[in-house]
Parts: C-alpha cells; structure tokens; sequence
C-alpha cells in the first residue's frame, strides 16, 4: 500500500468537520499561499474528473497549522528551520499534538480499528528515528488509525 496523501488530509477534514474554509484558514497560519479552488481539488476522490495529487509539502504544512489552529502558536517554534521529510510516524505524532491525544486515547483509537498495541509498542512508534526502540508506522498502521480516529471523533445522529 503506498500512503495516499489525499486521503490523510480527506480523513483529517472529515473526522474534524473542517470545511474547506477552515482549511484555507488553517493554511494561512502558515502563511502559506493556497488558493480555495486548489483546496477542493486536493478534497476530491483520486477518480473524480478535477483530482490534484496533494504534496507532502501541502500536506506537512497543513500538519503544522492544524497544531496551530487547535492548540495556538508555539513560543518555542523555530523560525525557518530545514525541511523534515514527511514520515507516516511524523503525522502521527502531529495529529497526536494537534488533537491532545494521550497514550490511553491512542490506545482506543487503535482499538475502534481493530488494531492492539502494547504500551511500549505504541511508544516505539513516538521515537526519534535512530533511537534504538523505535519503530516506523506502517502505512496501514496510519490508515487504520486515521479510521479510528474518525469513529473516536464521531458524534452519530439522535434517533
């Protein structure tokens, strides 16, 4: 399975309920110039007639505002500091940042896709690359968890 970036920021905007100008707001907390008809394109289904492939430029962008806009700036952010390549234990960890998640949510979250990891599993995959626990996250692993996250986040409908 190769990770599909358009579907990260699909799952991310559906399970938070981000309209699309949410999404241009989130982006203009980086300053980064993105246009609302690009925006729709990159929310489109891959075989849908106007489908633009999201980068992981757009996507680590969006990563690093989405932290921003649920949590505020940080004091401690660095100015111009050099691109990180985009893993998919590097969006883990900023959705884990982003949403506040703690280790138990992670947990449950895992669990709603029917995925079981043990404490230090879970944490392996937090680590800094090199460290000799860590752990890289599968690009199942992130889809999986994508999809709990959308069941942990889901309000359903009163009947």
């Amino acid at each position: 399975m190769i990770i599909n970036t358009n579907e990260i920021l699909y799952k991310i905007q559906k399970t938070l309920k981000l309209s699309q100008k949410d999404i241009l707001t989130i982006y203009a907390l980086e300053a980064y110039d993105i246009e609302e008809t690009h925006v729709a394109k990159l929310l489109l289904r891959h075989q849908e007639e106007d489908f633009v492939l999201c980068s992981y430029e757009e996507l680590g962008v969006f990563l690093d505002a989405l932290v921003t806009y649920k949590r505020g700036p940080s004091p401690k952010k660095a100015e111009n500091t050099a691109p990180i390549e985009l893993s998919n234990n590097l969006i883990l960890k900023k959705l884990r940042i982003a949403l506040e998640l703690k280790e138990a949510e992670i947990a449950i979250i895992l669990g709603l896709a029917d995925i079981t990891l043990s404490k230090q599993q879970l944490s392996s995959l937090f680590r800094k690359e090199g460290h000799k626990n860590f752990k890289p996250c599968s690009d199942t692993l992130l889809m999986s968890f994508l999809e709990g996250l959308d069941e942990f986040y889901y309000e359903g409908k009163e009947v």
